[in-house]
């Protein structure tokens, strides 16, 4: 039977996170992040997080607020240009960082949330990030393997909600939103309306209520 979709705040829902866990971020830059979620984890000072993003903002805008805090022991991504705190952080021994091609960062999640542990790929091949990683031949080309990226929390952002907890997003913001639904245990999303059961079209349902535990409106 389906659960019942818990709404909180911001504030309440970040409690739902504990030190050293592993943190799932939708978003590509400022676009299809959660800002209050963000914001809300950044003043709660939890620490020892790993966290499992496209990027890491910018230097204290966004993520990079968590950086700043110093509440991150490891990254798991792959654009970081924007940050480069990020690369000094890791430069001091700070962080960890598993640096990954930006395809095989989504399929690391997607893998995850079908419950694939490994695969193998052709991106990186041959270059820094593939070495000391296992490769196999497969006719006559070389693969990496490469894990599933599970999460235990995941912060995503939608544009509307019906109470159930059925998801839509908007265009390019639905980004690695989806698929993060998918691969974390417990998912918070933080949405810009919530509406009646019914009321949203089913064909533009993107993610089904069964993936969604919280919804946080925003602006609360």
């Amino acid at each position: 039977m389906k659960k019942v979709i818990q709404i909180m705040s911001c504030e309440e829902a970040i409690k739902s996170i504990a030190p050293h866990s592993r943190v799932m971020v939708g978003g590509f830059g400022l676009r299809g992040y959660p800002e209050d979620l963000v914001d809300a984890l950044a003043a709660s000072r939890i620490g020892d997080l790993t966290i499992i993003s496209n990027d890491l903002g910018s230097p204290g805008v966004g993520l990079g607020k968590l950086l700043t805090n110093n509440q991150i022991k490891g990254l798991e991504g792959n654009y970081y240009n924007w940050n480069p705190e990020v690369a000094a952080a890791y430069n001091e021994g700070k962080i960890k960082v598993n640096l990954l091609p930006q395809g095989t960062f989504a399929e690391g999640i997607r893998a995850a949330g079908a419950g694939i542990p490994a695969f193998y790929t052709l991106a990186s091949v041959g270059t820094e990030l593939a070495k000391g990683k296992e490769t196999r031949t497969f006719g006559d080309k070389e693969y990496v393997l490469e894990y599933a990226l599970p999460g235990d929390v995941a912060l995503l952002k939608a544009e509307k909600a019906d109470e159930l907890g059925n998801l839509v997003y908007c265009k390019s913001a639905r980004n690695f939103n989806p698929i993060m639904a998918m691969a974390a245990k417990y998912v918070i999303v933080e949405v810009g309306e919530i509406v009646a059961a019914g009321e949203l079209d089913p064909e533009c349902i993107v993610t089904p209520h069964m993936f969604v535990d919280v919804l946080v409106l925003k602006g609360r």
